[in-house]
């Protein structure tokens, strides 16, 4: 087997022997010797199936075979569904090693959490919520249970960076050494993932202190085939109740059931609502055609009963299955391997395509991914943002950047999270029962993640807190929980730093006409779109959880929304590049491939006519009548950012997937007035952020002072310095 093997514990070497391995995985070797050297942190950064979690847990296990006292491995997963999945491939190693392995989370077995309470040793697998109530509610036994922690293994550890909940992971772990005594000499953290861009950033997303160096390791063997189809549809504008042309909708549904019927695939449709449609439309023509249904539904609403038939069904080679599922599928669950993934609209980033498609590719066949495109049927009163095939563009953008570039998005470490802080305080006060506000700044800003956060900021926070009976001094000057923090941190939600984005109701003249969740920026006089029509928005009312609209002209409103996410600047300069160059085909060692559907090349051909009829290469404002067009051909953060300052003068702008729209104006307005933004120094995120009535975006943001919630949103939301620089080269250079 090699001399790599021979490093392991002979009872994990002869368990191998038994699976009928030839050999380990080259990421596996390259694991084994700075795992058990143990003094460094280690990222495995490989493909879905590429072996990381063997390459993580087989030197790890043999670290801690002879360990009795104290769990030696804690295991890290974002989801409880994917702990069950790993407990039951490590369960018959760690038998192998008689080694105690605990699942711990609510649905797990109390039997087995009894006995590790009794008995800690071996391996506890569990999430970052049920590890914060232990350090609440037990932290004497905490220290005591992990006084001989080894390692720390984070699974999907991409799903955790940049995010509330990612910040809460790393200000456990941070805690867990104080309360430990490891400060000095930290627990190595090993990260698994199969999907980081830039990973020369990511240790200092691991560790924000820097207190151990991180060794990266990739998968230099790591499966480079792909099989990749754009399919396009167009949506027909029906002219009247007699106009019985299929709807781009049918047409996907059919295709979706003459693709995956008679094996298993994933269905990706990004939003619960249009998952729920197709899979009962594909139900519905199944039954039309007398055969059994093959097509599920598969979200964060359902029942876990639910989920977990359809994962379990999905593991049987013998029983086709296709999942229309939102992002529940996109992590590492066990499904075994299906034959396609289908995309059915621009996914939500790069790193999600990439993530997606390394559930595909059976027995090394190469991941196949399908997308499935609709654009409207261009018409005399088509908005220009829909004549461009914005949809199309992106997700050809999108291809081209994960397969020719083989890039995506990389870590955003940039927030502040004062919503998570505000948590924390809570926390770790709770759980050493008082504690100073010095020592509080050092372990959760200092050692831990808020490094971004300034003493006076902290001051702040702690101040509001007071004042608010969260937090109360004792004579002896170390904080306690107020009242109203006991009332927060005894409720059962508490140790869960996120939620779901709030609906909103959509109103006009009395009657709701739908709910969403906000999770975008939202402004009075905004124009959006909903239920296929175009509405002004009168009145945001955070309070009722009300956006107030009415409708409004402006012919065909444009249908790309964004939809909630924040779109990376280098996605839309490369769709800018492709309409500049017209080229969107991806060039490979046996020739330029083109992998668009005829229909779908006749769009793309639209959308760059139109693009050309504009003159928009080298024309980043465009006036049309009464309305002008803006294309900075940046991220969401730069749009927001220069919408918020045309609003600001009061100008009435709104955008649609990257596109600005400014109202009842011309030209060169819109260029005087960002011009002269420019002149008089450009806004700050902070002072753009106060335009915004509906700042809530975080579990706890609620609970924030005023200028601590106003310099988060903004940071979340703006782009300022990059909207600037757009603006002096563009307008004014």
């Amino acid at each position: 087997m090699g001399t790599d093997a021979e490093k392991l514990d002979f009872r994990i070497q002869r368990w191998i022997y038994k699976q009928g391995w030839p050999d380990l995985r080259t990421i596996q070797k390259h694991a084994i010797e700075p795992i058990l050297a143990a003094d460094q942190d280690i990222l495995i950064s490989a493909s879905t199936a590429a072996g990381k979690t063997e390459a993580a847990f087989l030197p790890a296990l043999t670290a801690i075979g002879d360990d009795e006292d104290g769990f030696g491995i804690l295991y890290i997963s974002p989801l409880k569904a994917l702990i069950n999945d790993q407990y039951r491939r490590l369960e018959l190693l760690c038998e192998a090693l008689d080694m105690q392995v605990t699942p711990w989370h609510g649905d797990a077995p109390q039997k087995g959490k009894e006995h590790a309470r009794k008995s800690p040793s071996g391996v506890l697998m569990i999430t970052p919520e049920s590890l914060e109530a232990m350090l609440v509610t037990r932290a004497g036994w905490v220290r005591w249970a992990f006084g001989n922690l080894k390692y720390v293994i984070i699974d999907e550890f991409h799903s955790f960076i940049g995010s509330e909940r990612g910040q809460h992971l790393l200000s456990i772990l941070t805690r867990l050494e104080h309360l430990t005594g490891r400060l000095e000499a930290p627990v190595p953290r090993i990260a698994l993932s199969a999907t980081l861009g830039e990973l020369e950033l990511v240790p200092a997303a691991l560790r924000p202190n820097g207190s151990l160096s991180c060794k990266i390791l990739t998968d230099p063997n790591a499966q480079s085939g792909v099989k990749v189809q754009v399919r396009g549809y167009l949506d027909p504008a029906l002219r009247d109740e007699e106009d019985r042309r299929p709807l781009a909708e049918d047409r996907v549904v059919q295709d979706i059931y003459d693709i995956c019927r008679g094996d298993s695939h994933l269905v990706f449709a990004n939003s619960r609502g249009r998952t729920e449609a197709i899979a009962a439309s594909l139900a519905e023509l199944s039954d039309k055609n007398g055969v059994p249904n093959e097509f599920f539904p598969h979200h964060g609403s359902l029942a876990r009963d639910l989920r977990h038939e359809l994962e379990s069904r999905l593991q049987k080679e013998d029983k086709p299955t296709t999942a229309i599922c939102t992002m529940t599928l996109e992590l590492g669950i066990d499904i075994g391997k299906v034959q396609s993934i289908v995309q059915v609209t621009p996914p939500h980033s790069v790193s999600s395509l990439r993530q997606r498609m390394g559930r595909s590719g059976r027995r090394g066949e190469p991941s196949v991914l399908r997308m499935l495109i609709s654009e409207p049927e261009i018409t005399g009163d088509t908005a220009l943002p829909n004549r461009l095939r914005l949809n199309l563009v992106q997700s050809l953008a999108m291809v081209r950047l994960l397969i020719a570039d083989k890039w995506f998005e990389p870590p955003d470490t940039s927030q502040y999270h004062f919503s998570t802080l505000f948590h924390q305080v809570l926390a770790t006060t709770a759980q050493w029962g008082g504690i100073r506000a010095d020592r509080l700044y050092a372990l959760l800003c200092k050692q831990g993640p808020f490094q971004k956060v300034s003493p006076e900021q902290f001051k702040t926070l702690l101040h509001e807190m007071g004042q608010q009976e969260y937090l109360t001094q004792l004579t002896s000057g170390e904080l306690t929980l107020g009242v109203e923090g006991e009332r927060l941190v005894d409720h059962y939600t508490f140790y869960a730093v996120f939620e779901t984005p709030e609906e909103y109701r959509i109103e006009n003249k009395g009657r709701t006409i739908g709910t969403v969740p906000v999770e975008s920026m939202l402004l009075p006089e905004q124009h959006i779109v909903f239920a296929g029509k175009r509405w002004i928005v009168l009145e945001v009312d955070s309070d009722k959880k009300v956006v107030r609209v009415e409708a409004t002209k402006g012919g065909d409103p444009p249908r790309f929304g964004g939809g909630g996410f924040d779109l990376h600047d280098i996605i839309r300069q490369e769709m800018y590049r492709i309409y500049t160059s017209g080229e969107y085909r991806i060039e490979t060692s046996s020739g330029i491939v083109d992998y668009l559907t005829e229909e779908a090349r006749s769009l793309f051909q639209e959308g760059l006519q139109s693009f050309q009829d504009a003159e928009l290469a080298n024309n980043p404002i465009l006036e049309m009548g009464s309305t002008c067009y803006m294309f900075p051909w940046l991220g969401d953060r730069v749009v927001n950012t220069l919408s918020a300052v045309l609003m600001q003068s009061g100008l009435k702008a709104s955008s649609f997937g990257g596109i600005i729209e400014v109202q009842d104006t011309a030209a060169t307005n819109v260029r005087d007035c960002l011009r002269k933004a420019c002149e008089g120094g450009f806004s700050n995120e902070m002072v753009l952020a106060q335009m915004v009535s509906n700042k809530m975006v975080e579990k706890y943001d609620e609970y924030l002072p005023a200028g601590l919630l106003e310099k988060g949103y903004g940071r979340r939301m703006f782009d300022c310095q990059g909207a600037e620089a757009w603006v002096k080269e563009n307008l004014i250079a």
